[in-house]
């Protein structure tokens, strides 16, 4: 079942309005992320943010009153988002939490920017699509970046965190694969992030009762740090920039913001997770932003 999403009247605006503040809810998460982590296991933490971002979309589609839409699309199309939710939330954040588990917050989140990059390359066995050399050179310049922010500019691979790297760039690589798969839906996109939400949450409810490490469940800033992360990294910003995108009559200006919320989130990370933000973290951020712009252009 594929439901028409109803057009909506362009505001640039509006449009920019809707994605500041998206972009100024994602600059705070990979903070709100290290904060959740000092009280939870990543796995606990992405259960707790699940259910609260599916608590979300349920709340919205009750006030819209597209309960009835959304039961008939996930008894049609449920294998289709049994799958997408094993994919995210499910794998792609738990590879995610654990990754800024492992490392600085400034390292984690700067690697993933990248994913952009990533959704490139995989479009080109996925979707058959080709790479200019600009777009390979866009990709040299980005992953040096990432090589740089891994090795802190001393090129000493002994000493870097390789599993959190790993772990940071395999959640780029799941990343761009949801969205490249989702692509060609045309399923009206909150009833589907509902789906996706619901059968991550009971994925993920089977794996904590699997999970010999007991649950803190009152502990009530583990509560408050993930239904923050479920409100403003999976739920409310999602729906914001989906609201700035299709009310923008140039999406090239929405594009750009994106560029400003990596260096706003190294701001939070200083002032309130108290990490020195090195040199090297700015220099390799710089080039994978540069890699980004190049690949924006190239399109």
């Amino acid at each position: 079942m594929s439901v028409a999403v109803p057009p909506v009247e362009k505001n640039q605006r509006r449009a920019l309005v809707f994605g500041i503040a998206a972009v100024g809810l994602w600059s705070t998460v990979a903070t709100a992320f290290k904060i959740a982590l000092e009280y939870l296991s990543p796995l606990h933490l992405l259960l707790f943010a699940t259910l609260t971002s599916m608590l979300v979309f349920l709340g919205l589609l009750t006030w819209q009153g597209r309960l009835l839409e959304t039961l008939k699309l996930g008894r049609k199309r449920w294998l289709f988002y049994s799958i997408q939710g094993a994919i995210n939330p499910f794998t792609y954040y738990w590879v995610l939490f654990a990754a800024y588990d492992q490392l600085p917050a400034q390292q984690a989140q700067a690697i993933n920017y990248t994913w952009a990059i990533t959704m490139a390359l995989l479009a080109v066995p996925i979707l058959k699509q080709r790479l200019t050399l600009r777009e390979l050179c866009a990709m040299l310049i980005a992953y040096g970046g990432v090589v740089f922010i891994a090795t802190g500019g001393q090129w000493d691979f002994q000493q870097t965190n390789w599993v959190g790297i790993g772990l940071a760039l395999l959640s780029t690589v799941l990343w761009a694969g949801y969205w490249l798969i989702n692509t060609r839906n045309r399923d009206a996109p909150i009833p589907a992030m509902f789906w996706c939400f619901a059968f991550g949450t009971a994925f993920l409810a089977v794996a904590v009762g699997l999970d010999p490490t007991p649950v803190p469940w009152f502990e009530w800033r583990a509560w408050a740090a993930a239904a923050y992360v479920g409100m403003f990294e999976m739920g409310v910003t999602f729906l914001l920039w989906l609201t700035a995108m299709r009310t923008a009559e140039k999406t090239s200006q929405l594009s750009m913001l994106i560029f400003l919320s990596p260096f706003v989130s190294l701001v939070l990370i200083y002032f309130l997770l108290g990490e020195v933000i090195e040199v090297t973290t700015l220099i390799g951020l710089s080039l994978i932003c540069f890699g980004l712009y190049l690949q924006r252009k190239s399109k």
